[in-house]
């Protein structure tokens, strides 16, 4: 069903003329020292706050309507809004915006305000947009501004709305699991900082501000020299008690491996690198080992009841990450697999059209794509997309090219996959899927997608090439300083002058990866 079409142009702007010519016009509302002439059938059809008030006084024939809470510049912005149905939000306006929008109980308006305040997140004014949310209630940007406040702590401490903190809502970020920070001494200096914004008033919240700090997270000598000499604390019992139990806590391995004592428990990390399955020791494995990239270490969170599997494509995609075929020595799967972030369980989900492993898989457009790949027998130039919402798998059209162990990558709405292996030679061609047109258009020859290093069939390289989407053509860029196959790439994003899309690929796999996978002398 198709959304109702916009009034033609000529049309708002003649409702804003009659308007402003005061023709037609059966109500002026009075705004501060301000008037607006106004049609009420106009502003009932916005907003059920006009179509109660002028129902209201509709029997004693008002005319003139007075409106407080409300500047007339705001006033004078939302009726023209209702009049046009466009407006100039900035980040001066927005919150009288919202609020006279909330008001008026002008609906639209209300999510244009808090998706301009999403799109405008700093570190400058995360922790007013998450409190102003809680007063006109947005649980959406809401929890937007309080993960940006997670994510980005470092940099909030140092701006002017830190400071403006109440002590119960810096208790409430700093005892939470999600604070993402690469040293919990930061925490301590980070209410230090508060604390000594306005020492007097506050030095008497600092014993129970600094029970929220993981301090058998900081290192013994830090705690020695940095926290139990400071003189907030050398000379309060109640501080020096909770570092105290701070190294009883670090001690006692029991509690220290249940986590329940917040002294010992390690926050969550921001992110997670998960290595799921894979070949080891000459067999497929179930292992399942999570990275904290802060803590710098592994973690082993196998699920022993999941079936090794090697050679599989991944996804994480909706809070669970999703294994699509692979190979386990015996069988070439057709399987995908789910693993629910949340509960750590398992999940078996509908099976693709064909069994795939060295398979290259991505999301885009809330669906998962699986191409290519080795069924056992021959390279596939075939590709399939799952629909989580119909739960199923379809088949799209044949890429150009057999390839296995190929990387892909999305960019602005469409999929590209480079290089691979198709049986017989290494690939230095890539394709373009465009679910628009649902057809493949092959790339000879690179905006924002980078091939890096790889195995050209006769050598490990070290170039490195670009495809620029735009102009259709792979442009060859500075090379790395020593020559790489099998590697794989990320993004950082958030650094000024870095490319917006950077991709992983092992632009020509080994080729003794591209043998048949129950080889024994693979490479694990």
């Amino acid at each position: 069903m198709s959304s109702p079409a916009s009034p033609p142009q000529t049309y708002k702007t003649a409702l804003k003329e009659i308007r402003c010519k005061n023709i037609f016009c059966d109500a002026v509302l009075e705004v501060e020292n301000d008037t607006f002439p106004v049609h009420k059938v106009i502003l009932c059809g916005s907003s059920d706050f006009f179509r109660a008030m002028f129902m209201r006084w509709d029997h004693d024939h008002t005319k003139e309507f007075r409106i407080g809470g409300i500047s007339s510049e705001i006033m004078a912005l939302v009726l023209d809004y209702i009049y046009t149905e466009s407006i100039t939000i900035s980040e001066n306006n927005v919150q009288d915006l919202v609020i006279a929008a909330d008001m008026l109980n002008i609906v639209d308006l209300v999510q244009m305000c808090f998706k301009f305040m999403q799109g405008e997140l700093s570190p400058d004014n995360c922790i007013g947009i998450w409190r102003f949310s809680d007063f006109v209630i947005s649980p959406d940007t809401r929890d937007l501004a309080w993960r940006y406040m997670m994510n980005h702590f470092e940099e909030v401490v140092v701006c002017e709305e830190f400071q403006e903190l109440t002590v119960q809502e810096l208790i409430r970020i700093t005892e939470t699991d999600e604070l993402n920070v690469k040293n919990e001494s930061f925490v301590f200096e980070a209410i230090l900082h508060w604390t000594n914004h306005a020492l007097e008033e506050r030095k008497s919240e600092f014993p129970q501000l600094l029970t929220k700090v993981r301090l058998s997270q900081i290192p013994l000598e830090y705690r020695r020299t940095k926290i139990v000499r400071n003189t907030l604390v050398e000379y309060n019992y109640d501080c020096l008690n909770t570092v105290a139990n701070s190294m009883l806590a670090s001690n006692d391995i029991a509690v220290n491996r249940l986590y329940r004592n917040p002294l010992v428990r390690p926050r969550l990390p921001g992110a997670i690198l998960l290595a799921i399955g894979g070949w080891s020791g000459g067999d497929p494995t179930n292992v399942i080992e999570a990275y904290d990239y802060k803590g710098d270490f592994w973690v082993n969170v196998t699920i022993h009841q999941e079936k090794p599997r090697a050679y599989h494509g991944c996804v994480f995609f909706r809070g669970s990450v999703y294994c699509v075929g692979g190979f386990d020595r015996v069988e070439y799967f057709n399987s995908m697999r789910r693993l629910d972030m949340g509960t750590r369980t398992w999940h078996e989900m509908p099976p693709m059209y064909h069994r795939r492993c060295y398979v290259s898989v991505t999301v885009l457009q809330d669906r998962i794509y699986a191409m290519g790949g080795y069924n056992g027998q021959t390279r596939l130039n075939t590709a399939e997309v799952f629909d989580a919402e119909a739960n199923q798998w379809s088949q799209i059209p044949h890429m150009s090219d057999q390839r296995s162990d190929a990387n892909c990558a999305t960019l602005d709405g469409k999929m590209y996959i480079c290089g691979g292996f198709n049986g017989a030679e290494c690939l230095q061609t890539a394709e373009c899927y465009d679910p628009e047109t649902n057809q493949w258009t092959m790339i000879v020859v690179d905006d924002r997608i980078f091939a890096v290093g790889g195995f050209n069939g006769f050598t490990t390289t070290f170039n490195v090439e670009s495809y620029d989407h735009l102009l259709n053509t792979w442009t060859e860029v500075c090379d790395m300083d020593i020559f790489r196959s099998a590697l794989k790439c990320c993004v950082i994003s958030g650094l000024p002058n870095m490319s917006d899309y950077t991709v992983s690929r092992d632009a020509l796999p080994l080729l003794d990866i591209e043998d048949d996978p129950s080889d024994e002398n693979e490479l694990d």
